[in-house]
């Protein structure tokens, strides 16, 4: 029986055919993470990735680097990578519990600019790739997210090295070696949540897939069944509730088509979102201010309690993963924008004195056994009104999706003050049509984020 890196590998050269909501998905995807790859910039994980590779980043190489210059394939999909997730505004997918775009975006990239791929070509190694990370993460998920690892960089690299190799050419045989030797780099802890490490993560997962087919078209492998062999990776990253290896199966339709991804409508860990959803929905519907807030109890599930470890965050990477900050931001505005993650904005008194109001539990194990739990909201009034709200769907769902308005004021946002991202985010609405894709990034990319 062939293994599931076969079977995924096998479907991936078979040539699929994508269907037209299936491609328009994948653009939209696309579309933010270029938007997140620009604005992360200028933050301290990207910045530090350019200085460690400064040697490889000159005038001329084979793929764009985010903020300017170029380089070889593997150091612009590492620092584009971390670029893209360095906000923590890429978007999410649930099959893999990955940010999928965050590491196929820069990978894919790198390899179209360096190989010369159309920008068809380029959306079908995505599709081909997510629906890889799909396939891998619902094998050994919910248990190995659970127990601490950031899936981004395990299921990630191995799910975007399908569409790596894909894009190189590979055949079946050549994208299974490249998903192989991606498991032997599969790496991450989520205890490094809330430091500049963790963009580093997607960075380093998009170099692996980019590496690992490399590695492949070269000869190197390894066990083709490694997802499931003994010693393998649902054996090791995972616990005895993980779904299996049997699991490990192609959708039809496309995953992106029957679970879609959810772009961010706040730029800070998803696991703050549906309360956040229901906050400003509360506050929409009820029409208090902060100041009428006497407490608010929040209930989130296991792994998203264990992802938010700061209840006093000491600066923005801290409040990206704070509970108890986001819900002061909900509280007392309308939306959360980028410019509410600096070290300014999380000293600010007026955030600060609403920390204290919010208390954070989970569902025990025994609730998350029966299936996905909505996160719920309650929000007590000085006046005595107790309001609540539950949501098991963020904004940006297939279930609460974004609108064109939506995505086009994202974008503005992500690339506020960058010259030719207006003319950017235009030719990306017809990525399918570039003959190539070497100029992307060219012009919003010399301008970063200050």
């Amino acid at each position: 029986m062939p293994s599931a890196i076969e079977r995924i590998a096998e479907w991936s050269r078979s040539a699929p055919a994508f269907s037209p909501l299936a491609r328009l998905r994948a653009h939209h995807a696309i579309t933010d993470t270029v938007g997140c790859m620009l604005a992360g910039v200028g933050d301290q994980a990207t910045q530090a990735v350019r200085q460690a590779f400064a040697s490889g980043i000159g005038p001329r190489g084979a793929a764009a680097v985010a903020g300017g210059g170029r380089a070889t394939e593997a150091i612009a999909a590492l620092v584009n990578g971390t670029a893209a997730h360095a906000l923590d505004y890429d978007d999410n997918f649930r099959p893999g519990i990955t940010h999928a775009s965050a590491v196929l975006v820069p990978a894919l990239l790198a390899v179209a600019q360096g190989r010369g791929a159309s920008g068809r070509a380029f959306v079908d190694a995505y599709l081909v790739g997510l629906e890889a990370q799909a396939a891998v993460g619902r094998g050994i998920n919910p248990a190995h997210y659970t127990i601490g690892w950031h899936a981004t960089s395990t299921v990630g690299a191995i799910g975007t090295a399908a569409g790596t190799a894909w894009l190189m050419g590979l055949d079946g045989a050549g994208i299974a070696r490249a998903m192989s030797v991606a498991a032997s780099m599969a790496a991450g802890p989520k205890g490094q949540f809330g430091t500049p490490a963790k963009p580093l993560h997607a960075g380093l997962a998009a170099r692996n897939a980019v590496d690992a087919a490399a590695l492949a078209a070269a000869g190197m492998t390894g066990r083709l069944d490694i997802l499931e062999c003994p010693m393998g990776i649902a054996e090791l990253f995972g616990d005895d509730s993980a779904a299996g290896w049997e699991r490990m199966v192609l959708a039809a339709p496309h995953v992106i088509e029957s679970d879609g991804l959810t772009p961010k409508r706040h730029p800070c860990c998803g696991s703050t979102h549906l309360a956040v959803d229901a906050i400003l929905d509360l506050k929409a519907e009820h029409g208090f201010a902060a100041d009428d807030v006497a407490g608010v109890d929040t209930l989130v599930g296991i792994a998203n309690a264990r992802n938010l470890a700061y209840p006093d965050p000491q600066d923005e990477m801290q409040g990206r993963f704070s509970m108890h900050y986001c819900v002061a931001l909900a509280l007392l505005q309308d939306r959360l924008s980028l410019a509410d993650f600096t070290p300014e904005a999380v000293a600010r008194r007026e955030v600060r004195r609403l920390l204290p109001l919010t208390v954070m539990r989970s569902y025990d194990k025994s609730e998350e056994v029966a299936g996905r739990q909505p996160h719920r909201v309650t929000i007590s009034l000085k006046d005595g009104r107790v309001l609540k709200a539950d949501r098991l769907e963020a904004k940006g769902s297939i279930a609460d999706p974004f609108d064109d308005a939506d995505r086009e004021a994202k974008f503005r946002d992500c690339c506020a003050g960058m010259p030719g991202a207006a003319a950017l985010y235009a030719r990306l609405a017809d990525i399918d049509a570039m003959a190539d894709l070497d100029s992307l990034l060219s012009e919003p990319a010399e301008a970063g984020r200050a």
